[in-house]
């Protein structure tokens, strides 16, 4: 039995619709491993200029991690420079949990004032 939805679209189309949908459900399937956990997470420093300026706010990074959940490299996505540095020397001594190949783990580090 045809599914109703498909009833109105014409029959020469109807591979490629077949095909999109098979393409989406692929690429979920794809996403679905999630991020990796974190074993050892050290807590950034608040930096003694941005504490004196009551900088808050949020800095994010995007980790490279090697199969073996040590960190290959680390680059700032936003966030305000002083408290960016802060942040990446805390994810520099991050480790996550091993997997089978590199991944590369998003990272939101909030920063504020005490």
């Amino acid at each position: 039995m045809i599914p109703q939805v498909f009833r109105r679209i014409p029959s020469a189309f109807l591979p490629l619709v077949v095909m999109l949908g098979l393409t989406a459900v692929y690429s979920h399937a794809q996403s679905a491993e999630g991020p990796r956990r974190v074993v050892t997470r050290v807590i950034p420093q608040y930096p003694s200029t941005a504490r004196s300026l009551r900088l808050n706010g949020t800095v994010k990074v995007e980790a490279v991690v090697a199969a073996n959940g040590t960190l290959k490299s680390v680059e700032v996505r936003g966030g305000h420079p002083l408290l960016a540095v802060a942040a990446q020397n805390a994810v520099r001594q991050w480790k996550w949990e091993p997997a089978a190949h590199d991944t590369h783990e998003l990272v939101e580090i909030k920063f504020t004032p005490e």
